[in-house]
């Protein structure tokens, strides 16, 4: 990618962030109804007294036992993040590159193993329930000094009667300074940037493969 191409994504990113900062109350809830935003998800008791939250959501046509596999293979050195490649392997040097195929053996996942999203950036697996929800748990790397926030990430599958799945994305923060919020307020908005195409990004991969074995049926 050439430097010209590269800064003027890194420009548009830029400017879409301060844009997040003004809609706020928007990006913290994308597509999510009144009632999944309130509800209580796997992994909320890990930081009960969350200081900032995000739910964001999108709808899949595809059963969750067929989206649940594209969740198990997260990560950097597995199946990727399904976002914006480009930006976070030039701006973060993040060595991601997500695949559009079920690999299988990245598909055993169990609590206390290890999510990388950089390869110096590990969350914890705290959460593993196939089919139903996936949670990683995440502060400093080890060996660093105490981060200023604490992290959970959940992603989390809900049927629905005609055969579809929500898929629900929370991110919930707890300040361990005061300052935190002068980092978490615009890592939230970027991170809205990268998670709505990251659930673009799922969406469309098990929807892409539903339809494949639907027509091999």
């Amino acid at each position: 990618m050439s430097t010209r191409v590269l800064v003027g994504a890194v420009s548009v990113v830029a400017v879409k962030v301060v844009v997040l900062l003004v809609f706020r109350s928007w990006h913290l809830r994308w597509r999510a109804t009144d009632a999944e935003v309130s509800a209580a998800l796997p992994g909320d008791d890990l930081l009960p007294a969350a200081d900032l939250t995000a739910t964001r959501t999108i709808a899949i046509d595809a059963p969750a036992r067929e989206v649940w596999p594209w969740l198990a293979q997260l990560g950097q050195g597995r199946g990727g993040l399904y976002s914006y490649d480009f930006l976070e392997n030039a701006v973060a040097r993040c060595d991601i590159h997500s695949v559009d195929r079920i690999v299988p053996q990245w598909q055993r996942i169990s609590p206390g193993d290890q999510i990388r999203i950089h390869p110096k950036v590990p969350l914890d697996v705290a959460i593993a329930d196939a089919d139903r929800a996936l949670v990683l748990h995440g502060g400093a790397p080890a060996g660093q000094p105490p981060s200023p926030y604490d992290f959970t990430w959940a992603f989390v599958l809900e049927p629905e009667p005609d055969g579809t799945t929500r898929l629900l994305m929370r991110e919930r923060y707890s300040y361990n300074s005061r300052w935190a919020p002068l980092m978490v307020e615009p890592i939230a908005a970027v991170s809205f940037v990268m998670s709505q195409k990251m659930l673009r990004g799922i969406r469309d991969r098990a929807e892409g493969r539903h339809a494949a074995i639907a027509d091999a049926v």
